[in-house]
């Protein structure tokens, strides 16, 4: 981990481009091995474009953050309404949309002060289920959402480009921590 000063702050719509790129940066830092090139690029063309970040940054009832070192955006969380394919996915529940750092910065505590912050945020009225989807292979990170309560019950194939890889639900129950 890298030293300097680092802070959270909650991105706003003139932190679409930085989204964007910061994005798909640690998008295929962790996953870009994976996936077929065009298949990778039409995830990130579709899902990390610039406009779109900034209609999520726009959007009410979405949150996103950015980790910053020195100024320079090294992670971020989102978070908003679940819409995971859930059968007990209710309106109101929250959903953690997505946690990246960039790979020199993770293990250093920060991708716990950004859950929390999320979190935090989900769980402003304390009564909210919250969700999240983790692929299912990715055993540091399933390890790491247990240890916030969050716990299996489901699955689903989420699609970069014609690659579908499979998903697992977690879930977490107000109060839990």
């Amino acid at each position: 981990m890298t030293t300097g000063h680092y802070a959270i702050r909650r991105a706003t719509v003139d932190d679409a481009s930085i989204l964007s790129a910061l994005a798909e940066r640690t998008f295929t830092e962790t996953f870009g091995h994976l996936y077929p090139p065009g298949d990778l690029k039409a995830f990130i063309d579709e899902s990390y474009a610039v406009d779109r970040q900034r209609v999520i940054l726009a959007h009410p009832d979405y949150a996103v953050w950015l980790l910053e070192r020195d100024g320079v955006a090294i992670g971020h969380a989102a978070a908003g309404p679940c819409g995971l394919p859930h059968p007990q996915v209710r309106p109101g529940d929250g959903e953690l949309k997505r946690l990246y750092l960039v790979k020199d910065e993770q293990s250093g505590g920060w991708g716990s002060r950004l859950l929390e912050t999320a979190l935090s945020w989900l769980e402003r009225d304390g009564h909210r289920v919250l969700w999240l989807g983790v692929w299912s292979e990715n055993f540091g990170a399933q390890r790491f959402y247990a240890r916030h309560g969050f716990r299996k019950v489901g699955e689903y194939l989420f699609p970069v480009g014609d690659t579908h890889d499979l998903e697992f639900i977690l879930r977490r129950e107000p109060g839990l921590a």
